[in-house]
């Protein structure tokens, strides 16, 4: 069976995902799940998306959408939204690819395709969570990529276990029915980016420098 390795949050700290990689002996049939928030914040968004394509050139690869992406795509069309991309990280997005226009003009394909959610037999990859009153079919969009607690702190109805990121811990959130690997990379000079490497049944972090 196939290895999922999942990363989240890595909010433009090129280096912290350089240094994460460098510490996992891939295989050919790895499946790299990339659960959102890859821009805001750090110095370097444009490489690091640039990074994530390059993976995708080699092994199967997920490529999710964050709250992040989520306020950039809509910034331009909601007062909202354009306040979140501005406050919480976008100037130095904007720096890091020349322009705010250059963002869309550089990988705006690949923001679009970003996907809501993963789901396999066992697991459901999602950058913040889910509503647990609704079903997977009747989610908001929003509450996949900003619910907090109502999810964190609640028990789901899914068979599978949810791996999730957007609320910063200061180690791996792990439960019964989810697991949390956002460790504040990018927010936090010293925060660490995490991996989680699934394999068959086993859960492994990898953790940058």
């Amino acid at each position: 069976m196939s290895r999922y390795i999942a990363i989240t949050d890595i909010h433009g700290e090129l280096g912290k995902l350089e240094s994460v990689l460098n510490k996992i002996e891939t295989h050919s049939d790895d499946i790299f799940v990339f659960m959102g928030d890859y821009i805001d914040r750090g110095p370097n968004s444009k490489e690091v998306v640039d990074k994530v394509i390059e993976i995708g050139k080699k092994y199967k690869t997920v490529y999710l959408i964050g709250s992040h992406e989520y306020a950039y795509m809509h910034s331009q069309n909601d007062e909202y939204y354009n306040f979140l991309f501005w406050n919480y990280g976008g100037p130095a997005t904007v720096k890091s690819y020349g322009s705010f226009e250059n963002i869309g003009k550089i990988h705006g394909e690949f923001f679009r395709g970003l996907k809501p959610y993963f789901l396999t037999d066992k697991y459901l990859f999602v950058h913040a969570g889910i509503n647990p009153r609704y079903s997977l079919e009747n989610q908001d969009e929003a509450d996949l990529v900003y619910i907090r607690h109502n999810f964190i702190y609640s028990k789901h109805n899914l068979p599978q276990k949810i791996i999730f990121g957007h609320t910063e811990f200061e180690s791996p959130y792990i439960d019964k029915d989810k697991i949390g690997i956002d460790l504040g990379c990018g927010k936090y000079k010293n925060a660490k980016l995490c991996a989680l490497i699934l394999d068959n049944g086993k859960e492994e972090f990898v953790y940058s420098d």
